[in-house]
């Protein structure tokens, strides 16, 4: 089966819906930080810069895993504030000989080798605060390897709009692409996105990813092909309010006729009753 993309509000209900009836908020929180572990090659320092919610407890999540696995990370934490698996693996990082590093010197990821970005997560809206801005700053000026945990923290789940973003070499999804890793000014801030399955079952019936090279086979006989700039115009939304997938299928139904947005990196397909998101820089 093609791999899920979901929007921000199906994600968040099938994962508490997943919480209430199978599986533990704090099991899911290691799942994903296990994942993230298990996706790349941990090496040298590591810093890992966490904010107040839940995607900051999955980098105290990752800080056990990686005590445990013989490596000793750094965590920056920009808030005094925790959610409340957060704090438990903040507490359990700690007792384990985690260390604490200090964002507010200047430079403060020189030397590091890998720095994990768990700062905002999908649900973030709206402009990015001072501190958490020049926390960005920092991790993007730095020549450390980078991680981002489930999206590039200041990056729109839903749109992909970001003001200012994480760049990471590597982002690793949690439980199902978003549309907004497919849109807006996320292929910018993404070099090479993964997912990792954490065991969340969709309430809606999500949209499905495709490989990027198959695009041509939707290019066809009775299709419309738009780039971005002309799908805004011709729906007259903006990257900010864009439902892209919705809007996509909307046309598709009304048409009868495959509708293909393309960008240089992305791609969104309405083809009659499905939805399909492309991007180039998916690495399963």
């Amino acid at each position: 089966m093609l791999p899920p993309v979901v929007t921000v509000d199906n994600m968040r209900r099938s994962d508490a819906e997943t919480i209430a009836k199978r599986v533990s908020s704090a099991e899911l929180m290691r799942r994903a930080a296990q994942g993230i572990y298990n996706s790349v090659k941990f090496v040298g320092r590591v810093a890992i810069v966490c904010g107040s919610g839940n995607n900051g407890g999955d980098g105290y999540a990752l800080a056990c895993i990686l005590l445990q696995n013989g490596i000793t990370p750094t965590v920056f934490r920009l808030s005094d504030k925790f959610s409340t698996d957060g704090l438990y693996y903040y507490r359990t990082a700690m007792g384990m000989g985690c260390e604490e590093g200090n964002i507010n010197i200047p430079a403060p990821f020189e030397g590091y080798d890998i720095v994990v970005d768990c700062i905002l997560g999908t649900g973030f809206k709206g402009e990015v605060r001072d501190d958490i801005r020049l926390a960005i700053e920092a991790i993007n000026a730095c020549s450390a390897f980078v991680i981002s945990a489930d999206i590039n923290s200041g990056i729109n789940g839903d749109t992909g709009v970001a003001q200012i973003a994480v760049n990471s070499d590597l982002t690793v999804s949690i439980g199902a692409y978003k549309t907004g890793m497919f849109l807006g000014d996320a292929p910018y801030y993404i070099d090479k996105l993964v997912n990792v399955d954490i065991g969340i079952e969709l309430i809606d019936d999500p949209y499905r990813l495709i490989d990027f090279e198959q695009l041509h086979l939707f290019e066809g006989y009775n299709s419309e092909v738009y780039t971005m700039e002309e799908f805004l115009e011709k729906t007259g939304a903006t990257p900010e309010t864009l439902d892209a997938g919705g809007f996509v299928l909307e046309m598709t139904k009304a048409q009868r006729k495959t509708i293909v947005v393309k960008t240089e990196h992305t791609a969104v397909v309405g083809d009659l009753n499905y939805v399909y998101f492309a991007a180039d820089y998916i690495h399963n």
